[in-house]
């Protein structure tokens, strides 16, 4: 055991850093999980401008990762669906219905224009040996937009999950913008579905959003279009979930047509007597025509999970893509300057004929010496210092361009590149408002393609118990003694709904609330059977005799309750509830009392106006100071 145990302990800890790291959790840097990034990298090395089969991609793709074609497919389509970085033709599936991919060998796909501009830069790519060692791949992409929050991702971990909501394109760069700026930002979740949004819960990232269908209804408001669906949910799941409330008694609808096409039209057709400002908020409450969505944004930073913001990740995400607008003119600049560079040694090696000098050189060293002893005179046109790879290069000059070489059209290069030079530096030098322009000329070229779809409004909260239906028919039988929607009785008719609670007094003096029952036993003669008002609770006023038949009279206001609890009205087991009201009534109490020898006073009178409220286990006020054999009572006047 003590060997097992310190075992399984390693094995369960690398099992789970691989799961979070390699699997299920995205890198903050590109936003991808592994394999989203695999998939994106085989495009980019297979792309020629050109479609290709999805099955192709997947086998390619599995050089890379190593857990089978069929996670690689499911992940292809699933981020080929979100409509930014991988072109579809064929069958993708339809995120509005629900319906499935074709076959990976029927459908094919290619890089979008935005993904070859903003995702790939192979010269400042980071790359590791794939697990088999026999390729390389990206340890992550170099994009240049917020990826994380564009996609929107999900995934489960050993101890941990990530739950990141898609943005709207324009919005997210736009923010880009004012980050620059420093000046605020906010930012509310953006769905390809469409809808409404209630977002006032979002907490930057890590609260939740309300979202709903869009529904319509028709003049006569006897029909329901719902034209949008909740994001998370399909037409195929909404109507189910329609049928099965249907089913419950919990909304009334006649039938449900379903005529979506390329766009979302449910027609639900409502029954004789049944309106479209009844229903609606019944499907709100009932159905997935309105759903909740958590937000929990957890990420890889720095070789690590951890929890941040909207706000966080994208100020992180703003400073990365300036670092590497940095890193993209830094390295244009070397280039420029190798090229100027070059260009300068070819122009003087051929104007100034300084190849003449290795005719007469009879070796290799000497060839070479000669090439530096003729380039010296020109030493202070140099860009930099001339080395081994230049003389070789200079060297590697066909005869054909020597013969053929423009000194004019050389010299023009070699302006542009000096001007190019200075562009570069010029951009390096105001950095960020370089960043500004590449961020507003994305928008300028590809924001009319990703209009906001889901509409920010605010709606109230619908209690299923306010828009609930009062379907659920109750009546007490006191021959049988039974009450509830089983029961054909004639006593206590009542129409409720199934959040009602129901005050149930027996004959014994006891009470329950209960749920409306299907049948339960209240006892023969019950006093009091109603529906239990649960924000003002109910007032009981009743008389009653102990067990020496002294009388007693309790007003009690109920308000809090323990669900089916039996509860006394009336102290002591072999007490006598004679006469019980509901509420405060105005009655004088006529009692007569129990005959006895030498007795003068044989009756008197009670105003039940007069009692105070007393608690539940309190006795009561004492009507009189002899027993009672009898009460009769009268309405006050």
């Amino acid at each position: 055991m003590s060997y097992v145990e310190p075992l399984m302990r390693q094995n369960f800890l690398e099992y789970a850093s691989y799961v979070i790291v390699d699997r299920a959790i995205p890198d903050l840097r590109d936003g991808c999980k592994p394999v989203q990034r695999r998939i994106l990298n085989t495009l980019f090395e297979i792309d020629d401008g050109r479609f290709h089969k999805v099955a192709n991609v997947i086998g390619e793709a599995m050089k890379l990762h190593p857990h089978g074609d069929a996670s690689i497919g499911d992940a292809l389509v699933v981020l080929a669906n979100k409509e930014y970085f991988i072109e579809r033709q064929g069958n993708f599936g339809n995120i509005l219905t629900g319906h499935p991919a074709a076959a990976p060998r029927y459908i094919e796909c290619r890089l979008t224009a935005l993904a070859r501009e903003t995702l790939f830069n192979k010269k400042l790519t980071e790359y590791q040996p794939s697990y088999d060692g026999r390729k390389q791949e990206p340890v992550f992409l170099p994009v240049k937009l917020p990826v994380l929050l564009m996609l929107g991702i999900e995934g489960i971990a050993v101890g941990m999950s990530t739950r990141v909501l898609p943005h709207n394109f324009n919005e997210l760069l736009e923010a880009q913008i004012a980050l620059l700026r420093k000046q605020p930002v906010a930012l509310f979740p953006d769905f390809q579905q469409g809808g409404l949004m209630e977002p006032t819960e979002y907490e930057d990232g890590l609260g939740k959003v309300r979202v709903r269908a869009r529904l319509d209804s028709a003049k006569d408001k006897k029909t329901i279009t719902v034209r949008e669906v909740a994001y998370s949910t399909t037409t195929e799941s909404l109507i189910n979930s329609i049928e099965m409330a249907a089913q419950k008694g919990k909304i009334k609808v006649s039938s449900i047509e379903d005529r979506t096409a390329e766009e979302v039209q449910i027609v639900l057709h409502l029954p004789r007597g049944i309106y479209a400002d009844e229903v609606v908020p019944q499907l709100y409450a009932y159905t997935q025509c309105e759903v909740s969505i958590s937000s929990n944004i957890v990420v890889i930073s720095g070789d690590r999970p951890a929890e941040i913001t909207v706000t966080e990740a994208l100020t992180r995400l703003t400073k990365q893509l300036r670092a590497q607008i940095r890193s993209e003119l830094e390295l244009e600049l070397k280039e420029l300057e190798d090229k100027q560079h070059f260009l300068t040694l070819e122009q003087i090696f051929i104007e100034n004929r300084v190849y003449k000098r290795i005719e007469t050189a009879t070796t290799a060293a000497r060839v070479r010496a000669e090439v530096y002893e003729g380039m010296n005179d020109y030493r202070m046109f140099f860009i930099r210092e001339m080395d081994d790879d230049d003389v070789e290069r200079l060297l590697a000059i066909h005869i054909r361009r020597i013969s053929v070489y423009d000194i004019n059209k050389s010299r023009k290069q070699i302006d542009d590149i000096v001007r190019a030079i200075a562009e570069c530096n010029k951009k390096l030098r105001a950095l960020t408002r370089t960043t500004i322009r590449y961020l507003e000329a994305l928008l300028e070229k590809y924001g009319e393609l990703y209009p906001r779809r889901t509409e920010i409004t605010e709606f109230d909260v619908v209690s299923k118990q306010d828009v609930a239906r009062q379907n659920i028919k109750l009546s007490y039988d006191p021959g049988s003694g039974f009450f509830g929607s089983d029961v054909k009785g004639t006593k206590y008719q009542l129409t409720v709904s199934e959040y009602d609670k129901i005050l149930v007094v027996g004959a014994d003096g006891t009470y329950r609330i209960v749920d409306p029952p299907d049948k339960l036993f209240a006892g023969k003669r019950a006093p009091a059977v109603q529906v239990f008002d649960k924000e003002n609770g109910v007032v009981l006023t009743y008389v009653y005799r102990d067990e020496q038949k002294n009388a007693w009279a309790k007003k009690i206001h109920i308000q809090g309750f323990i669900k089916d609890k039996e509860y006394d009205l009336i102290k002591g087991k072999k007490g006598k509830l004679d006469r019980l009201y509901v509420g405060e009534p105005a009655y004088l109490v006529h009692m007569t009392f129990v005959p006895m020898k030498r007795q003068r006073k044989h009756e008197d009178w009670y105003d039940l106006d007069n009692l105070d409220f007393c608690g539940l286990a309190s006795r009561g006020t004492r009507l009189s100071s002899k027993p009672v054999q009898r009460f009769k009572f009268h309405k006050s006047a």
